[in-house]
């Protein structure tokens, strides 16, 4: 059954990825991948922010934090098309560009995710 909870989650996620694409694409016409940085660096953003509410409320129905974690924001976020799209800077000899959107990826993700952790409320009421 967790399956079905996951795939719900998985369903909600990558549609909203794929309307940020629509989105991000239609206000910034460059080669440089602003869709797929903008929703890894908010989904670790939210991953942050529910990770620390989870961690405060044991109550939270397990199947629930499958749907939202792995689910939702797990197919939100994209490594594969991060991947991709590093592999296709290189490959057109964009290093600098590779450098900078590995580096942006990475700082950014795990910035966004310690700012969602630690400076969402510490106590959740149940």
């Amino acid at each position: 059954m967790n399956y079905v909870f996951i795939g719900i989650g998985g369903i909600v996620g990558s549609l909203l990825r794929y309307f940020l694409s629509l989105w991000t694409n239609h206000l910034w016409i460059h080669t440089f991948p602003y869709g797929t940085l903008v929703a890894n660096l908010t989904g670790s953003f939210l991953l942050g922010i529910f990770t620390r509410v989870y961690s405060n409320n044991v109550k939270m129905n397990h199947r629930l934090v499958l749907s939202i974690s792995t689910g939702a924001i797990g197919s939100y976020t994209t490594m594969s098309t991060f991947s991709t799209e590093m592999i296709k800077f290189v490959d057109k000899g964009e290093f600098g560009l590779a450098f900078l959107y590995f580096f942006i990826s990475l700082t950014g993700g795990l910035a966004a995710s310690w700012v969602g952790y630690f400076y969402t409320f510490r106590k959740v009421r149940t």
